[in-house]
This record gives structure tokens, sequence and C-alpha cells, in this order.
């Protein structure tokens, strides 16, 4: 079937199930969807691409359009003494790069040298030049950067959209956002609302709920390994059984197990905690002690070179 009728059933599908602007939908309806998910192009459903989320067409058209690029005379925003002001949009940031395709949305609205589109995974940003390149918008810049920091060098922005989740808007995204300018985010923790912003973080407009993840910082590569130590030594864990590398806090609290796993004692009790302990003397000669008070105890030592800790 022609690629531009499957865009066009796409995306009469989805305005029947939310709201999109005219032009966002015209825009829909012109760009290639192919070329950024080659194997569910034109189905309206998440994907996934080296390790990033492909957003849905419909959450896509969503955040477009709370962008309100093409603000009309009823949206449009006021100086302080009630005046309009200008509402060409010149300058677009996305934070969250993915695959390109919400950034090639946005470039047939507003210009591909109008967006800036910025990822803190460095494959990822090549995956969308990549893909931008494929369908003719390579004019769009995407660079490998920090999102919760922006993109200064090329600010102030007219609008921000930031695909990721955030509690607050960031501090520096904020300070990157012109006057009168407006950004967009998911709004909260596990609980996120789609929220349009002024540059003081003040709500303007809420589009209804969403679920994204957490906006990453600096360390926290989608496609390196996991920045929380304990899900990475999970993850370790069960590729590499009890041979995969742990924290030192590990070792040390799993030492007395190894202890008894390479004299191959174990004390009779289940209660094993309460009966034996295990403590190295200052000569170096580590003392086990079977009974927990009084002098009861039986104790015996063992040479240090006859234990192997791993």
């Amino acid at each position: 079937m022609d690629p531009a009728a499957l865009r066009e059933d796409m995306v009469d599908s989805i305005k029947t199930k939310v709201t999109v602007d005219d032009a966002v939908a015209l825009a829909m309806r012109t760009v290639e969807r192919e070329p950024f998910v080659a194997d569910i192009g034109h189905t309206d459903r998440d994907s996934e691409a080296i390790g990033t989320r492909v957003l849905a067409p419909s959450l896509v058209a969503r955040l477009v359009s709370a962008l309100n690029l093409n603000p009309s005379p009823q949206t449009q925003q006021h100086d302080t003494s009630g005046k309009s002001v200008d509402s060409t949009i010149t300058s677009v940031l996305i934070v969250g790069a993915g695959v390109g395709y919400t950034a090639a949305i946005i470039a047939e609205l507003v210009g591909g040298r109008s967006v800036h589109a910025v990822d803190i995974d460095r494959e990822v940003v090549y995956e969308a030049r990549k893909n931008l390149s494929t369908t003719g918008h390579d004019s769009v810049l995407v660079d490998a950067r920090d999102g919760a920091q922006g993109f200064a060098e090329y600010a102030p922005y007219d609008r921000i959209l930031i695909e990721a989740a955030a509690v607050d808007p960031p501090r520096a995204l904020l300070e990157q956002l012109r006057t009168e300018g407006r950004l967009v985010l998911p709004l909260g923790g596990p609980k996120q609302t789609l929220t349009a912003v002024d540059h003081k973080g003040n709500t303007i407009d809420e589009f209804g709920p969403v679920a994204f993840n957490p906006l990453l910082v600096e360390g926290e590569l989608g496609s390196g390994p996991p920045r929380n130590r304990t899900r990475r030594e999970d993850a370790e864990y069960r590729d590499n059984g009890y041979f995969a590398k742990t924290g030192w806090e590990h070792e040390w609290i799993d030492w007395e197990n190894q202890l008894w796993r390479h004299l191959d004692v174990m004390p009779a009790s289940s209660e094993r905690d309460d009966n034996v302990s295990i403590w190295f003397n200052r000569s170096g000669r580590a003392e086990l002690s079977e009974g927990c008070r009084g002098n009861s105890a039986r104790r015996f030592s063992i040479e240090p070179s006859s234990v192997e800790l791993v």
C-alpha cells in the first residue's frame, strides 16, 4: 500500500482519539515515518530502538500540539501592558532527541534551522542524525548533551519540549526560555501530567496524563551500564552467577558465608548467627566461637594461609 495513504489513515485514526492541531496533523501526513521505525511505521503504539523509547504517533501529536507552534490570536501571549507580543517561532529545543521523528515533525512546522535537539546518549544522537538526513531534515541540529542543562549556545528559545519526566522544570531550561516562551514537559513523578509552563515555571496549561521515563542526568546513559550499582550487580549476577563482581559492601557481608564454604564446615544449628561468631585476632588468625554466652563457648582458630576468600 502507498506509504502516503498509510500516513493519511494513521493521522485520521489519531484524530479520533486525541486533539491534534491542524498544522501538526498536516506535518504528520507529510513526514515519512518508515525511516524512523521501519518495523511498525504506521501503527499507533510505542516501540524501542537502540535502547530508547520510540513514542507512539498519537503521543507525538499531543506533545507537538501542546507546544502551540502556530498560536492563534486567541491564544497569543501578551506583555504586562496587555499588548500582544510577536508570536513568530524562530527557535525550538527538544530535550530527548530519540530517533528524530518529533524533531522532523517540528521542522515541518517551523523550518529545520530553527530546531535543535539534544540527547544524553551519543548513539541515539547518531541515529537521529541519520534518520533526519534520510527524510530531508538534516538542517536540524542534533547534539549529545545533558538535557537538564539545555543547549545554552543557541538560547534563548521560543519553545522547549522535554520528552522525559521531571518533578519540576529544570532551572537551566527555564533560564534558556524567552520571556514569552513556552516549555512543555511531563510534570510529576510516578503520576505525570503533560504540562506547559512559562519562563518562571508557572503552569500555563495542562493536557492530560502521560507516562514517561525520568529525565536522565550526566552519567546515566541509556546505552551504558546502569548507574545504580544494585541494579547493575543484580544484572551481572543473573548473567554470571556467584562469580559476578560485587561491591565491597557485598563482599564484607558475604565473607562469613564464603569462609564456611571453603572450610566445608557448617554449624549444626540453623540459627548460625546466634551460635557461631568469627573474627580475626591480632596475630591474623581467624577465631571461631561456638556458643553465644559465658565461658561455655568453645573457641578454635584457623591459620590465615588455610583460608581463601573470593
